[in-house]
């Protein structure tokens, strides 16, 4: 009786699968085209090649959306079909929490392949003289708690409104910056290599991480929220915008952003070192971070175009060290990191674990 309720069972789950694969492969002739999300920073960059593939491909020219790696990540696990995203562009690696959300809603198999390499910059108008920062700085300004500055290791709530008032050598100007929001790959990213490098020079709050992860990342990554840092959404253009309206403040995004818009504006020295494609490349500058882009293996094959999209994205001629996607502001990666990853876009191998 055990025996044929389990057969039962199992022939149930089997069904199942089988009508599940026949419902996409069905729902799959309704799109021709391959659909991305993603990273507001990775944007530009799959929208080139995107663009080339569809110029010299038989094939649809792919959909790309800028919604954020956060929101991207939720619409691109939230299972397998023609409504759901082909690609999950990302500027950050994904998180194990997402990846037991893709794999719990039937997402099994991703490939992960780092594109390059981006660094996160401090911008301002060119019409503003020249910023040079230090990671304690830049911590000082924009968290929700310092260090008191009367001494002792207590933390209050951040009493700096000028730049000034960190250090008297910064700039007689009110704290503003503009940044992306928590949804933001960027901001993730600049929390945990800009706002934590910062945190860390404050010898007894480093010590703090060894006894409690939690109350250290609280301290270390939490952006005041009193006007001083200001969410403008995941359109780094527009973060442009202000800074062009507002020689005085400063804002935070990719590197490309920059690069694209230099005549506009300047990016801060941090820690001494400009945030130049030489001193990304080098490893020279401190807010430095891997680009990545996310593929649903289920989606080759049915999808048509995908493993032809991802032979012309890891091509030498798209991201090599003198590749279209250079010129775009992306930063190679090293000869024999492209192999591995061109390796795992030819031979769909799925990442395993974090």
């Amino acid at each position: 009786m055990k025996f044929r309720l389990l057969r039962h069972r199992v022939q149930q789950f089997t069904v199942a699968a089988a009508l599940a694969t026949l419902t996409f492969n069905i729902q799959a002739a309704g799109r021709d085209y391959i659909y991305a999300v993603g990273s507001s920073t990775v944007y530009p960059f799959t929208t080139t090649v995107a663009e080339h593939f569809g110029r010299a491909t038989q094939f649809p020219t792919p959909k790309i959306e800028s919604t954020g790696t956060g929101g991207g990540m939720k619409l691109f696990c939230e299972g397998v079909g023609t409504q759901h995203p082909d690609i999950e562009n990302a500027s950050r690696r994904i998180k194990q929490s997402e990846l037991d959300t893709c794999r719990k809603n039937g997402v099994k198999d991703v490939l992960e392949i780092k594109i390059g390499y981006d660094g996160i910059v401090m911008a301002h108008s060119r019409k503003s003289p020249s910023w040079e920062l230090t990671l304690r700085q830049v911590w000082l300004a924009l968290a929700k708690q310092v260090p008191d500055p009367q001494g002792g290791e207590k933390l209050i709530a951040n009493p700096y409104q000028k730049w000034r008032d960190i250090d008297p050598s910064l700039p007689d100007l009110a704290i503003k910056v503009y940044g992306p929001p928590p949804t933001s790959g960027t901001r993730d990213a600049f929390v945990e290599l800009a706002m934590e490098g910062g945190c860390k020079r404050f010898d007894w709050i480093k010590a703090i991480k060894d006894q409690d992860k939690h109350r250290f990342k609280t301290i270390c990554h939490t952006i005041r929220e009193d006007g001083a840092y200001v969410q403008a959404g995941e359109n780094d253009t527009l973060i442009v915008r202000k800074l062009e309206a507002d020689p005085s403040s400063l804002g935070i995004f990719g590197f490309s952003f920059l690069d694209q818009n230099i005549d506009l504006i300047n990016g801060a020295s941090i820690e001494k070192v400009a945030p130049t494609f030489e001193n990304i490349a080098e490893g020279a500058y401190p807010i430095s971070r891997p680009l990545f882009i996310y593929v649903k293996k289920a989606h080759v094959g049915v999808i048509p175009g995908i493993s032809q999209f991802l032979d012309e994205y890891t091509s030498e001629k798209a991201w090599g060290d003198e590749g279209y996607l250079s010129y775009k502001g992306l930063i190679p990666m090293p000869r024999q990191e492209r192999e591995k990853y061109r390796r795992v876009a030819r031979e769909l191998i799925p990442l395993q674990s974090l």
